[in-house]
């Protein structure tokens, strides 16, 4: 395969589940593992310092969580971020996915689901738990805000707001993503390339003010689009 190198650091707090995880993505071709760390300071200066193409997060770790480590390494664009967590909490989810994260799967995730979503990501796709999307559209329905320090999700009768800047391409990607499709299934759907649809995410994002495809998904959702 003719494909540049995925490059992976490991955030988790516990050494037993980082040599699992090493063990397994070493053997994955096309991944490498540059780094590990035990908490989530660590996981921002490994990802500032070694400019992965994935964090693998823990949602849940001592001092700096997940959540709050996502916040950082997104903001500074330094890798993506797929959080790992054991339980599907509605509060980690939503605040996982408001900080920027661009996926979110259990640990109970299949070893061949978790390398193809590692590669999903490093593509600029996003990837949620099964189970995960299936909470997430039912709380959509109900305009649920679950994140205390999120701002307020749109109610029923008061939908979010899509800027006016929006082609109606873009609108129409926009609507592809709050229905969790892929890159390349957006563009076997529109007709276009898949250069063209990366190029229309990242104008919706600019526009938007958004961090991750992952918070277009949800903006899409509640404003009724998908």
């Amino acid at each position: 395969m003719n494909q540049e190198r995925i490059t992976v650091v490991l955030a988790d707090d516990h050494s037993s589940i980082r040599a699992g995880l090493r063990l397994l993505l070493e053997t994955a071709e096309g991944i490498d593992v540059v780094g590990e760390a035990a908490d989530g300071a660590a996981a921002v200066s490994q990802a500032f310092a070694l400019r992965p193409d994935v964090v693998l997060m823990d949602a849940r770790m001592p001092g700096t969580d997940g959540i709050a480590a996502t916040r950082r390494i997104v903001a500074d664009s330094a890798a993506q971020v797929l959080m790992l967590t054991t339980f599907d909490l509605d509060e980690v989810v939503f605040g996982a996915l408001r900080a920027g994260a661009s996926g979110f799967l259990l640990k109970s995730v299949e070893p061949d689901q978790l390398i193809d979503a590692i590669r999903r990501v490093a593509a600029g796709d996003g990837v949620l738990a099964p189970e995960v999307t299936r909470k997430l559209l039912r709380e959509f329905a109900g305009g649920d805000d679950l994140e205390a320090n999120a701002s307020p999700s749109s109610s029923d009768d008061a939908p979010a707001e899509v800027s006016e800047h929006l082609t109606r391409r873009e609108l129409d990607v926009l609507a592809a993503l709050g229905r969790g499709l892929s890159n390349a299934q957006i563009a076997q759907e529109l007709f276009v390339s898949l250069a063209t649809v990366k190029t229309h995410v990242s104008s919706i994002l600019s526009k938007q003010q958004l961090s991750s495809r992952m918070q277009a998904a949800i903006l899409a959702r509640e404003a009724r689009l998908a």
